[in-house]
């Protein structure tokens, strides 16, 4: 419950935030539009600290606003411990320690602590001990990720079309806790981050500048165009977002069928019963989601600030250095960690508003300014191939290509499962499962792959026609994918629009992901039957920016990255097992219900009973 004192204080930090952002929007808005004018006053880190105050209070005051039910995230109606006990700041440290797990708190904890350590005193061995693990891992068991996202498609596919799909989560008469829109909004924003916004022109462009051996496609030829979009769409669209639905569903269906804790380990429920979720098992499978969370998050994080400024160098020519990046992700922490504690019905909620918002505008402005033939001619060629190769694009031979692309996607969404499908399954309560699959695949792979089509064709039409050269432009700074949509939006009517957009997009995005892996983190951390408090929000939001900030100064984000995304390949293993443990469930299910319902003589004779009753009932009144 929000106290009284943390009641004031909030309304006195909003009272602060708001005229900080307008002042300092109107500066970075005028300076961004109007570059002669305001440019000349103000420095290079000048402009970077004024951007983070213009988006971060103008985030921070949209998630601190309050709600009609002031005590919306805690009423009894909220979703299963997406609760958040908003504790005043005295209260803070007091029982911190009490209220979390042991084991799912302190070995984290002590790991990601123990990497840092090795990357300090011996970089090179830590770093070549990492690849090594990542090679052997992705070259002797690429067919697993293969596999597995493959049944992963098809398993979606039949609880669309299959009786299953029409299970209500939570009961018959269970009611969701959002709007559809919002519903929407937060999967989307929550499981994709920044990835979507760099990676929207640059995927394309680097597969046609090096297209898959097995596509027989020449480099920078009409050929290559189609198939870079075609697996540039394959990479983010229905198998990528699967994976998150095979983690998720279980957990959706036994937390709000079954009564069983929203916890990862949660998916182990046919196999250990719900009592038997506290086991050493199920302990390190909650272990292993906080640790590819906090692995993933905060590189990201920290990479996101590397790209941002990058790009802002690229464009405008202004070097940071490490100090600059370091307040860039000082500034992303405060933003996330305020939108996480703010609780679902605030912060994290409008924030994913915002955040499809801002990504809806962005896109249609490209459909206005791009070019719309080359786009939509060679975006539905790239369709139309994707539709009709994807099943060996699926199960594509392993090749060192195969194994640095796709097997490398797959694990990726698979480490980042276990956070977003959580979030997925707490927020789908009084959603059919065929909702959820439309919702959590359908819908939200159209969207990436809309954007991939629409942003990366852009990109392909502009290289190809000279217009800029993009991957010329990549390769002078070092192959990142950072400063492909620079160019690209450079050489684009409404640029500098298009840019202040695309910024924005990326603190934003990566704001909608880092908030809700602060807050799932949170529940796994804390323990059973216990909601996370203000203190566990504050620490694990800090925690993340602090190996976000290790990553910068002491190195290892590569190593620390792929650490992480290894453990997509347990993650690939334990979707195939919650498969299983569901269809279980789903067919006793199907089973208990065809069991309650009465024989077909018994419906007939209450039938006649009944109208033999109404018939009575009517003589009488007459």
């Amino acid at each position: 419950m929000v106290s009284h004192a943390t009641g004031v204080l909030e309304r006195l930090v909003r009272s602060a935030l708001l005229p900080v952002c307008a002042l300092s929007g109107v500066v970075v808005v005028s300076g961004f539009f109007f570059p002669a004018i305001v440019g000349s006053v103000v420095s290079g880190r000048g402009w970077l600290v004024l951007a983070l105050l213009f988006f971060g209070t103008g985030l921070a005051y949209l998630a601190l606003l309050p709600v009609d039910a002031p005590d919306a995230d805690d009423h009894p109606g909220a979703p299963y411990l997406l609760r958040v006990r908003h504790l005043s700041w005295r209260n803070w440290v007091g029982g911190f320690l009490t209220r979390q797990d042991p084991v799912t708190f302190g070995v984290p904890v002590a790991v990601l602590a123990g990497f840092f350590v090795a990357q300090h005193l011996a970089p090179a061995r830590t770093g070549a001990a990492v690849t090594a693990v990542q090679g052997v891992f992705f070259r002797q068991f690429g067919w697993l990720f293969l596999g597995a996202m493959f049944l992963a498609v098809g398993y979606a596919l039949l609880l669309l079309v299959g009786p299953w799909g029409a299970i209500r989560l939570g009961g018959p008469d269970a009611e969701p806790d959002y709007t559809y829109p919002t519903y929407f909004a937060m999967i989307f924003t929550a499981g994709i981050a920044a990835g979507i916004v760099f990676w929207g022109p640059a995927e394309s462009l680097f597969h046609y500048g090096a297209p898959p051996p097995a596509s027989g496609a020449a480099p920078h030829s009409p050929t290559a165009a189609v198939v870079a979009l075609t697996y540039a769409s394959f990479h983010w669209g229905v198998s990528a977002w699967s994976a998150y639905l095979v983690v998720g569903l279980p957990i959706a269906y036994f937390t709000h069928q079954h009564g069983a804790p929203l916890r990862v380990s949660t998916i182990l429920t046919p196999f250990l019963g719900v009592d038997g979720l506290d086991g050493p098992l199920a302990k390190l499978v909650d272990v292993l989601a906080i640790f590819a969370t906090i692995g993933g998050v905060a590189t990201s994080v920290a990479f996101v600030g590397e790209q941002f400024l990058a790009g802002i160098n690229f464009q405008w020519g202004v070097t940071f250095g490490g100090t600059g990046a370091l307040l860039f992700v000082a500034g992303l922490v405060a933003i996330y960690s305020i939108s996480a504690e703010s609780g679902v019905q605030r912060g994290i909620r409008r924030i994913a508003g915002v955040n499809l918002g801002l990504f809806t505008l962005f896109a249609l402005l490209l459909v206005v300014v791009a070019p719309r033939p080359f786009v939509f001619d060679t975006g539905a060629t790239a369709l139309a191939r994707y539709a009709t190769d994807f099943v060996s694009m699926s199960l594509i031979p392993d090749t060192t290509w195969a194994a640095n692309w796709t097997v490398w996607n797959w694990s990726w969404w698979f480490s980042w499962a276990p956070f977003a499908g959580l979030f997925l399954a707490a927020l789908s309560k009084g959603r059919r499962v065929r909702t959820v699959v439309f919702t959590g695949v359908v819908a939200t792979a159209a969207a990436s792959v809309a954007w991939h089509l629409l942003f990366g064709g852009t990109a392909l039409s502009i290289q190809r026609s000279g217009r800029a050269d993009v991957l010329a432009a990549i390769d002078a700074a070092g192959g990142t994918e950072a400063v492909a949509g620079f160019p690209v939006l450079a050489a684009l009517p409404l640029s500098r629009l298009l840019l202040f957009c695309f910024l924005a997009l990326i603190i934003v995005f990566i704001v909608t992901s880092a908030d809700t892996s602060t807050l799932v983190v949170s529940i796994l951390a804390t323990k059973r039957g216990v909601a996370p408090t203000t203190g566990s929000i504050v620490f694990w939001g800090i925690l993340q920016g602090l190996v976000a900030g290790a990553v910068l100064l002491v190195g290892g984000g590569e190593s620390l990255q792929v650490a992480a995304v290894l453990t997509g390949g347990p993650f690939a293993v334990l979707s195939l097992v919650a498969l299983v443990g569901l269809t279980l469930a789903f067919r006793r299910h199907e089973r208990d219900r065809e069991r309650s319902r009465p024989a077909l003589a018994d419906r007939v004779r209450a039938a006649v009973t009944t109208a033999g009753r109404f018939g009575r009932d009517d003589s009488s009144n007459d």
